[in-house]
């Protein structure tokens, strides 16, 4: 008898990554809590993330070692933009100096006053002030935590043999 295991990593793989970059959209464009440039360095993983988890589902169950080697990619991925969240939470709880202050949406291009007017009228977000915390963890931090549990949940999954025992 053949494990689901590979088969709950890949859905995984894809659901974890596409749940935070919803949550993050929603937080932007319906709460408008803008992001920092921190905070968009932790999305770029989890695009990627999204991309591989979804090779993972359409393929596991057809080619399983294809679908098994994306949902481990995606699982890298996603442990990558966890730790950029616990560097960036670390700026945000004044643990460390981040290697940015502030970023803003303005457009670059046009007249000297159209780039001026740009960038008086986006919001200026700091990378070292949560915009947003729940039970003193600010979303970084909780990128951080779901997506390390995340990765682990999907390599622990993906070590499981066809018995369903963890290998060692």
């Amino acid at each position: 008898m053949t494990s689901r295991a590979p088969r709950i990593a890949a859905w995984l793989a894809f659901l974890l990554p596409a749940s935070l970059l919803g949550g993050a959209l929603i937080s932007q464009y319906v709460f408008g809590l803008y992001p920092c440039e921190m905070c968009y360095w932790q999305r770029w993983p989890h695009w990627a993330a999204l991309a591989l988890g979804g090779i993972a589902v359409l393929s596991v169950r057809r080619v399983q070692g294809l679908g098994v080697a994306m949902a481990a990619l995606a699982a890298v991925a996603i442990a990558i933009s966890g730790l950029i969240g616990g560097f960036h939470a670390g700026v945000e709880y004044g643990w460390w100096e981040g290697l940015t202050r502030c970023a803003t949406a303005a457009p670059v291009g046009g007249t000297t006053d159209d780039v001026l007017n740009s960038i008086m009228s986006n919001p200026l977000v700091r990378c070292d002030t949560a915009p947003w915390s729940l039970f003193g963890i600010s979303l970084a931090g909780y990128n951080f935590l779901l997506s390390l549990a995340g990765a682990g949940a999907i390599y622990v999954l993906l070590r499981r043999r066809k018995t369903g025992t963890i290998a060692a």
